[in-house]
């Protein structure tokens, strides 16, 4: 028989951790990769209907502007200048800098900000607003 105690999980879990900021940018790293990998074959079937014809294409406008298409896109537009900006935050980890907690902390609230006005942007000038 095994000395391993049954009332102990095995190994940590979510429930264990005290939810911090560091944590919470991470998960949604991973998680805005996984949503832009989800977003890919949209990129390609759009491409596709524009090569299609302008029939083809205008179907692909009608889906994409619908509501729930918009709300996608919008995920997409901050999942990727998300994924951009804090790819560039571990480019800094990788050469040994901003691994202090105040810069940690400093540095995800400026990817989120920095995500959020890009997006904001994005989508202002895409409706011809700037």
């Amino acid at each position: 028989m095994s000395n391993i105690n049954s009332d102990r999980p095995l190994s940590p879990h979510l429930q264990v951790y005290s939810w911090q900021l560091t944590m919470i940018l991470s998960i949604i790293h991973r998680g805005s990769g996984i949503f832009l990998m989800m977003g890919t074959p949209v990129l390609v079937w759009w491409l596709y209907q524009i090569q299609a014809g302008a029939g083809s294409y205008q179907q692909a406008e009608e889906y994409l502007l619908h509501p729930l298409g918009r709300l996608l896109l919008l995920g997409w537009t901050f999942s990727i200048f998300y994924h951009l900006c804090n790819g560039i935050r571990h480019l800094f980890w990788d050469i040994g800098k901003g691994y202090e907690i105040s810069t940690l902390y400093r540095s995800g609230a400026v990817v989120v900000v920095v995500s959020s006005l890009l997006t904001l942007a994005t989508w202002l000038r895409a409706y011809g607003l700037i």
